[in-house]
């Protein structure tokens, strides 16, 4: 079991650690820090440098943080958010598959990190290593995280975005003016 943990955290955690690195530095054929907080600004966050700043610090420091299996529930938590405001913000509107842009890849990457979260870093993670991996593991803390990461991303996309403006109705379209 502590072998297939480890195979998990390492490879969610450095998949995630590699999208903060796109998005912090422009690495792997990544925006980099401009082109992300413009994709944040479409999205209609009211700060989307910050926005922007947030997501990848999230994704390339949650993501070490899972592979190392160091703090493991709140690493989670980190990609967990994330991934559940990639599913609102950008792929629920195509379905589920991924072919089509739709929410498959981010879901499955909430799920592992919200198991790894209940599983804990396991043998072979820093929080054993540290004598904190029966502290920072068990059922609870995957329960903690799953409700934690929908609660934050609710709040995020509630509370930190601008309202959607309503687009001008045309001239003579749909008002009471009508020519007679």
């Amino acid at each position: 079991m502590a072998y297939g943990i480890l195979f998990l955290r390492l490879v969610l955690g450095l998949t995630m650690a590699g999208h903060g690195a796109q998005k912090l530095f422009g690495w792997f054929g990544g925006p980099g820090p401009q082109g992300v907080a413009g994709f944040m600004g479409t999205l209609r966050f009211r700060t989307p440098r910050a926005t922007g700043l947030l997501l990848g610090m999230s994704e390339l420091g949650g993501g070490m943080l899972v592979a190392a299996g160091l703090v493991t529930p709140f690493a989670a938590l980190a990609v967990a958010v994330v991934m559940l405001n990639a599913i609102a913000l950008a792929h629920w509107r195509n379905g589920f598959w991924n072919t089509n842009g739709g929410f498959e890849f981010p879901l499955l990457v909430w799920a592992g990190v919200v198991s790894v979260a209940a599983t804990g870093g396991a043998r072979f993670s820093v929080d054993h290593a540290l004598g904190w991996a029966g502290n920072l593991s068990g059922v609870w803390w995957g329960v903690g995280v799953l409700g934690v990461s929908a609660l934050v991303s609710f709040l995020t996309l509630v509370l930190w975005r601008r309202p959607e403006t309503p687009v001008a109705e045309e001239e003579g379209h749909g008002s009471l003016r009508q020519a007679a």
